[in-house]
């Protein structure tokens, strides 16, 4: 049963309830159909928090195996019916879950480039036998005016594999030669030894010495002055053991990187409803009720991975 009271739900939809529409969302549109690029052809959908942009980069797109009501089965009908409500585009025909599988880039002072994911990949890797490939990524980063080799961090916010797809070449080559790759100790422990992320991203970057693994919160940039502003982790476990989402923040204002904190509206709108894939339930619920906790207390943008939109903007409810 779901244990979010009527009231909670109620609140949640207040604070998401800006819907995943350009016009809801500022103006802005998916990279897909942004149409004519900024300079350095970067797409008109980025955000900008302090000396930080966040730009959103579409991966693939497509519907998931199962239908919706599989992937969430304490999801009652009002439930999915707030979530139509939030995000229209990620309802298929008859019970079929339309998603992006979307990665971001952030750009900070000087030129220094964070990616955070990296997609479904090419064809023949681990997300093929189930997600779309191949991915995109390298052409959106070409129309965002990045230079792969101009990456400094990559953060994996977890390692399923529409999350590390383009983390290296089918040879194991690390498609970002510049970049520490940043992930949780706690999610690469749990790795089992037959498990694909293991042979197909983590052993190829710890050979090349690019493997950062961190333990909790951690800063990974900040920039000075009025205009300033950070980076940061923070675990948010559940869906997997090690799971950990960004936080690009200035002030009040902030951007948050959710990973698969929520995979679908229907868990914003209600945070207690699971998703068949999480790890330990228990533990997702709360990391997605403490960043939503997080979100309220600030101006705050949720960049997601798999809605149709890229931001989903929340405001504090009214009292």
């Amino acid at each position: 049963m779901n244990e979010t009271s009527p009231r909670v739900r109620r609140r949640t939809l207040l604070l998401a309830a800006t819907a995943l529409t350009a016009a809801g969302a500022g103006g802005v549109a998916d990279p897909a159909s942004a149409g004519p690029t900024g300079r350095k052809g970067r797409p008109l959908a980025a955000r900008s928090v302090g000396a930080f942009e966040v730009i959103p980069l579409l991966d693939a797109a497509g519907p998931f195996f199962l239908d919706r009501q599989v992937a969430f089965p304490q999801a009652t009908s009002h439930d999915w019916d707030l979530a139509r409500g939030v995000d229209p585009g990620a309802f298929g025909p008859g019970e079929t879950w339309q998603l992006d599988f979307r990665c971001y880039a952030i750009r900070g002072p000087r030129g220094r480039l964070t990616l955070v994911d990296t997609g479904v990949g090419p064809d023949g890797s681990p997300a093929g036998g189930w997600a779309p490939t191949p991915g995109r990524l390298p052409s959106e980063l070409e129309r965002a005016g990045i230079d792969p080799a101009d990456v400094d961090v990559v953060v994996l916010t977890h390692l399923h594999e529409d999350h590390f797809g383009w983390s290296v070449g089918l040879d194991g080559t690390p498609m970002f030669p510049n970049a520490r790759y940043v992930v949780q100790r706690s999610e690469v422990a749990a790795l089992s030894a037959g498990d694909a992320a293991r042979a197909y991203v983590v052993d190829p970057l710890r050979a090349t010495g690019q493997l950062d693994e961190v333990d909790g919160g951690t800063r990974l940039a900040s920039a000075p002055g009025r205009s300033g502003g950070s980076i940061r982790v923070i675990p948010t476990p559940g869906h997997t053991p090690g799971h950990q989402s960004v936080v690009v923040e200035h002030g009040r204002e902030q951007v948050i990187v959710t990973g698969d904190v929520l995979v679908h509206a229907v868990q914003l709108v209600d945070p207690g409803v699971a998703y068949r894939y999480e790890a330990d339930p228990e533990a997702a619920r709360q990391s997605r009720q403490r960043l939503l906790a997080e979100a309220r207390a600030c101006r705050t943008v949720l960049a997601t991975a798999h809605l149709r939109q890229p931001w989903t903007e929340v405001v504090p409810a009214p009292m």
